[in-house]
């Protein structure tokens, strides 16, 4: 019996390589045909898809159109304190940096000041044909720092 089941099995298995072997290659239909079809096919789909669809009603658009302007006018309040912060904060160090270069300009100036002074005394006592003295030499030297700590503070 159990010979006859596989001799059964093996000749369904011949008969069906038989007409697979007897069909012709080009069963199918050509290109523009199957492309005609597709088409068809998809529209009908899209037909009964556009069916399914539940638009909403007007209360629900106005519900879900308030719902979003009120997120995007809290975030916009939000970005806004955001920036407001940024900008003073921006402000504040950019007058703290000016404080700085004030200070540092007004004490190049006292110094600028006083080596001038200093550079006219002693031209004043040369100029009247006294000899330098060692007051004349310390001030010559103030003078020479003075100078030498302007051109560092530049």
């Amino acid at each position: 019996m159990a010979k006859k089941e596989k001799s059964e099995a093996a000749e369904k298995i011949v008969k069906a390589e038989k007409t697979r072997a007897k069909k012709p290659k080009s069963d199918k239909p050509n290109i523009f045909v199957r492309m005609g079809k597709a088409i068809a096919r998809y529209w009908k789909d899209f037909r009964g898809e556009l069916k399914k669809i539940v638009w909403p009603d007007l209360k629900m658009i106005l519900k879900s159109s308030g719902i979003v302007i009120a997120s995007i006018a809290i975030f916009l309040f939000f970005v806004w304190l955001i920036d407001l912060g940024l900008s003073k904060s921006i402000e504040l160090l950019s007058d703290a940096a000016r404080g700085a270069d004030t200070e540092i300009s007004e004490a190049v100036d006292e110094t600028t000041t006083t080596a001038t002074t200093l550079n006219n005394i002693i031209e004043d006592t040369t100029a009247d044909g006294e000899e330098e003295t060692e007051e004349d030499e310390s001030a010559t030297e103030a003078v020479a720092t003075t100078a030498a700590a302007t051109g560092a503070a530049d």
